[in-house]
C-alpha cells in the first residue's frame, strides 16, 4: 500500500554451498537487526497518519461512575475520542480462551493499567496532553489480590454471571480453571515412604521483557476493511478477535506481520490491535500505536506467579513413592491463557521422575492483579522450581548425591506420565544429568589473574564492592520436562504454501507461511527445508499475512514442528509435480525417470545414483508449480476433568542444567559463573540457532533466579516497578559462560526427528542457579527472585 514502510516484500536466501537441514545457516535479518537497518513494527510510518494513545486506569478495582472527554476532545489537533459506549458492535469483550476482556472497560476496571479510553490525534504528545485530560470518576472497590480474597464466603465476584468450559470445573466462580491429576493411592503409598519431605514455595511475576515495545499500524481501506501491521505471535488468532469487535468479515481485516521485537508469550494476546484499528476506522486515517515502555508493562500478560506446596516421599535407597502436590497460580484480572497453563502446570507436576501414585491439583485464580498468561515455559516453570527444590531436599534427608537420586527416578523411554500417558520418544533425563555432572568446572578464584584483581568476576562486578573476601563457591543441579506444542485436544496444524519456477533460468523456490518470526529463526528453517526438499538454492520467504492459512502461535516450542512440517509437506507435494512432469516430458528417452528413486539436489534431477536426469529448470519450463498443504500433529486429548488422566501431550522436551555460582555471603551479592546445559533436541536443524535458544532460555531462566520479579503492592495491587530502572533483567556482565551439550536423539513422530527448543531450557535454570546458592550458603530459599537479604538476613 502506498505510504507505508514497512519489512522488506521477502527475504531471500541463496548460498553458493548447500544449506539445507543440518547447517548451521546464518540468518538473512541477523545483520539488519546487528546493524539498527531492520524495519520493526514501531518503525512503520504513514504520510498522513494519525497517532492513537490509550488512556488507562490509575486504580485496580472500581466501577466507573463517568467519563467526561469534553477536554479532550476540544483539543487542538484531537480526531477522536473514544470509550466502551462508542463501541459499533454488540461484541465488545475479547480473549483467547475465554471472551471476558472488555476491549476498553466496561463500567469497571478490574487491574491497574486498564485501557479505559482511546484518543487520535496529529501528534503523539497531542495524544497523550488529551488522554491526560479525560476525566475518570472512579468508585473504588474492595480489592481480590490472593486465593483467601478470591475464595472467601463474602468475596466480591470479578466477572459474575461467566458461563464457559471451565466453569462447571471449579469450586469458585473466582477460580479461573482447576485441573486435579490422580494416579494411584498417593496416601498409602506414603505408608511405605522411608522418608518423607515436604515444601511451601513461592515464584515471583517475570515479564517477557521483550526488546520492542508493542506497536501496529492500522490503514482503512477503500473497502470499507482494514489493512493492520503489527507485531505479534499468531496472527489468525488475532483476526479471530478482531473481526468481531469491528463488526467486519475476516476477509475485510487483512493482517501482516511487522518486525517482531522479541515476544516470549507476551504478544499472544492482543494488545494495541483491536484500539488501532478502531480509531483508524473511526477517523478515516491511517493511526499508528507505540507503547513506551511504562504502558508495556501494563499492556501484556506476564508469568503466572505461583504458590506451591509439595510432598515426596522416598524409601531408604531413593526410589520415589508418591508425590502430593497443590498450584496456586495468580491469573489476574482475566482469563489469556490461565487454562491451558493450569493443564501445563498440573500435567507436568511431578517432573521428569517416575511415581506411580500422585495426587495433584492445580488452579488459576482470578484477582485484580495485572492479568496473566503466556510466557516461555508456560506453567512448567513454576512447577519445576518447585519439584527441584523438593529433589535436593530429599536427597539430603536421604543422605544421597542429588545427581544419583535423579537418576534413579529418572524416566525414559516406556515410562508413564501422571496422566497415564506412555512417553513413547526418547527421554534421555539421566543421561543430560550425567553429561552436565561430567563436565569440568570453571576455575575457583577468576578474579585473581596475572594482571591483578579483575572485579568483573566477582560478586558486585563493577560496583567493586567486594575483593573476595566472603565469597563461597555453590554448585547447584536441576533438570525439567516440557510439553511442546499445543494440547489437551486443541486442533494444533499449520499451513505452507510452496511455489517452484524458474526465475532467470535458475530455479526458485518461494515460501509463505503465517508464522510469526519473533526471533526464532524460524524464516531461516524453513529455507533450509526447502533447499533439502526441493533441491535449490535460492528461496525466497514471504512476509507473514493472513492471506495464507494460519500457523498457529509461535509459542509452546511448536512452530519448527508444526510450521517446518507444512513447509516440508508441501515441498514434497511440489517435488513430486516437478517430478511427474519430467516423466511425461523426458520419460520416454531415459528408463531411469520411471524406475529409480529420483531426487532433486543441486538444481538438477538425478537418480539414487547420482545420475543426473535433467536439470530443474528444463523440467519447469515457463509453468510454476505450487502447494498449500497443512500439517497436523498426531492428536491429543483432553484431560479427565476429575482425574486428569489422558494423552494430553503430543511431544516432550528434556534440558538438565549445573550452575556454578559464587556469592558474597557478607553483602548477599551472587555471581553467576556458569550454566551448562545438555538438552535433546531430536534433530538439529540448524545447530547455531539451536545453540542460541538454550543460551537464551537459559538466560532467562537466570534472571528470575536472581532479579526479575514484577512488584505488586499488596494492599493497591498496583505494579510499582514498571520500567527498566527498577524491573531488572541480566546484561552481558549479569550472564555467564552457558557451555551447551546437545544430543540429536530423533522421535520419529516429529518431521526429520526435530524436538521443540526453546522452551525446556527456561524451566531447569531457574532451580539450577537456587540449587548452587543452597549450596554455598546452607538457605532453604523457597522464593524467587532471590535478593540480597535474603541471603543475609536484613
Amino acid at each position: 500500500m502506498a505510504g507505508v514502510t514497512r519489512t522488506p516484500t521477502g527475504l531471500t536466501q541463496g548460498s553458493s554451498t548447500p544449506a539445507g537441514v543440518g547447517a548451521s545457516t546464518l540468518r538473512p535479518d541477523g545483520t539488519l537487526k546487528v546493524t539498527g537497518e531492520f524495519a520493526y513494527s514501531s518503525d512503520m510510518w504513514h504520510e498522513d497518519m494519525l497517532w492513537g494513545h490509550t488512556l488507562r486506569s490509575t486504580v485496580a478495582h472500581a466501577e466507573i461512575r463517568s467519563i467526561d472527554t469534553s477536554e479532550a476532545l476540544a483539543q487542538p489537533g484531537v480526531y477522536a475520542v473514544l470509550t466502551y459506549d462508542d463501541l459499533p458492535t454488540a461484541v465488545k469483550h475479547y480473549g483467547l480462551e475465554i471472551q471476558d476482556t472488555p476491549v476498553l472497560a466496561d463500567g469497571r476496571v478490574r487491574h491497574h493499567g486498564e485501557p479505559v479510553a482511546l484518543v487520535a490525534a496529529d501528534h503523539p504528545e497531542t495524544a497523550r496532553r488529551a488522554a491526560a485530560r479525560i476525566r475518570v470518576d472512579y468508585a473504588e472497590l474492595p480489592l481480590i489480590t490472593d486465593e483467601a480474597s478470591a475464595t472467601a464466603e463474602d468475596a466480591p465476584l470479578l466477572h459474575p454471571g461467566r458461563k464457559d468450559a471451565h466453569a462447571g470445573h471449579v469450586p469458585h466462580p473466582n477460580i479461573v480453571h482447576r485441573q486435579p491429576i490422580i494416579r494411584g493411592d498417593a496416601d498409602e503409598a506414603a505408608q511405605r515412604a522411608d522418608v518423607i519431605v515436604t515444601g511451601e514455595y513461592e515464584f515471583g511475576m517475570q515479564d517477557q521483557a521483550f526488546l520492542g515495545p508493542e506497536s501496529g499500524l492500522a490503514v482503512p481501506a477503500e473497502d470499507g476493511g482494514v489493512d493492520l501491521y503489527v507485531a505479534t505471535q499468531w496472527l489468525h488468532a488475532d483476526l479471530r478477535q478482531i473481526a468481531p469487535v469491528l463488526g467486519l468479515p475476516p476477509e475485510k481485516v487483512r493482517m501482516t506481520l511487522s518486525g517482531v521485537g522479541g515476544a516470549f508469550g507476551g504478544r499472544e494476546d492482543l494488545s494495541m490491535q483491536i484500539h488501532g484499528c478502531l480509531l483508524a476506522l473511526r477517523t478515516g486515517k491511517p493511526v499508528k500505536i507505540v507503547y513506551d515502555r511504562f504502558e508495556s508493562f501494563f499492556g501484556h500478560v506476564h508469568r503466572h506467579p505461583a504458590k506451591l506446596r509439595y510432598e515426596h516421599g522416598a524409601t531408604k535407597d531413593g526410589r520415589l513413592t508418591h508425590l502430593k502436590c497443590r498450584i496456586v497460580l495468580d491469573g489476574g484480572a482475566y482469563a489469556s491463557s490461565s487454562p491451558a497453563v493450569v493443564g501445563n502446570a498440573s500435567s507436568l507436576a511431578v517432573g521428569p521422575y517416575v511415581v506411580d501414585d500422585v495426587d495433584i491439583e492445580a488452579l488459576a485464580l482470578y484477582t485484580n492483579n495485572p492479568p496473566c498468561g503466556a510466557m516461555r515455559g508456560f506453567g512448567a516453570v513454576q512447577a519445576c522450581f518447585a519439584y527441584e527444590a523438593q529433589m535436593d531436599k530429599l536427597a539430603a534427608a536421604l543422605g544421597m548425591d542429588p545427581v544419583e537420586l535423579r537418576q534413579r527416578n529418572a524416566m525414559e523411554r516406556g515410562s508413564v506420565m501422571p496422566t497415564g500417558q506412555v512417553v513413547d520418544s526418547p527421554a534421555p533425563v539421566a543421561e543430560l544429568l550425567r553429561r552436565v555432572k561430567a563436565r569440568p568446572l570453571p576455575p575457583e578464584n577468576q578474579w585473581e589473574t596475572t594482571e591483578g584483581a579483575d572485579v568483573r568476576a566477582l560478586p558486585g562486578g563493577l560496583s567493586n564492592t567486594t575483593h573476595g573476601e566472603g565469597v563461597v563457591r555453590g554448585v547447584g543441579y536441576a533438570v525439567g520436562i516440557k510439553n511442546v506444542g499445543f494440547s489437551e485436544g486443541f486442533d494444533d496444524y499449520s499451513t505452507a504454501r510452496v511455489r517452484m519456477e524458474v526465475v532467470n533460468g535458475e530455479p526458485v523456490a518461494t515460501v509463505h507461511t503465517a508464522m510469526a518470526e519473533v526471533g526464532q529463526g524460524g524464516i531461516t528453517v524453513h529455507a533450509q527445508i526447502a533447499r533439502t526438499e526441493l533441491g535449490v538454492q535460492q528461496v525466497t520467504i514471504q512476509p507473514a499475512d493472513t492471506r495464507v492459512g494460519s500457523a498457529g502461535s509461535t509459542s509452546a516450542s511448536r512452530q519448527t514442528y508444526v510450521t517446518g512440517g507444512a513447509v516440508k509437506n508441501s515441498c514434497e507435494a511440489v517435488r513430486e509435480q516437478v517430478l511427474q512432469r519430467g516423466r511425461v516430458k523426458f520419460g520416454t528417452y531415459h528408463p531411469a525417470w520411471a524406475t529409480a528413486e529420483l531426487l532433486l539436489e543441486g538444481g538438477k534431477v538425478v537418480t539414487d545414483a547420482g545420475e543426473v536426469l535433467a536439470d530443474i529448470a528444463d523440467v519447469l519450463g515457463e509453468e510454476a508449480v505450487e502447494a498449500d498443504l497443512e500439517w497436523r500433529h498426531r492428536p491429543t486429548e483432553a484431560f479427565d476433568p476429575e482425574t486428569g488422566q489422558g494423552f494430553g501431550h503430543v511431544q516432550y522436551s528434556f534440558a538438565a542444567h549445573r550452575a556454578v555460582v559464587e556469592v558474597d555471603t557478607e553483602l548477599g551479592l551472587v555471581k553467576v559463573v556458569e550454566l551448562a546445559c545438555a538438552q535433546d533436541v531430536g534433530k538439529a536443524l540448524n545447530p547455531l540457532s539451536v545453540v542460541g535458544q538454550i543460551h537464551g532460555g537459559t538466560t532467562q531462566g537466570l534472571g528470575v533466579a536472581v532479579m526479575e520479579e514484577i512488584v505488586v503492592d499488596p494492599k493497591t495491587a498496583k505494579v510499582r516497578n514498571p520500567s527498566f530502572t527498577d524491573y531488572l533483567i541480566p546484561t552481558i556482565l549479569d550472564t555467564p559462560t552457558i557451555p551447551v551439550d546437545v544430543l540429536e536423539l530423533a522421535d520419529e513422530h516429529a518431521p526429520y526427528g526435530l524436538r521443540g527448543v526453546g522452551e525446556a531450557p527456561t524451566l531447569s535454570s531457574t532451580p539450577a542457579v537456587l540449587s548452587a546458592i543452597r549450596a554455598a550458603t546452607g538457605l532453604a530459599l523457597t522464593k524467587t527472585p532471590v535478593r540480597p537479604e535474603h541471603l543475609t538476613g536484613t
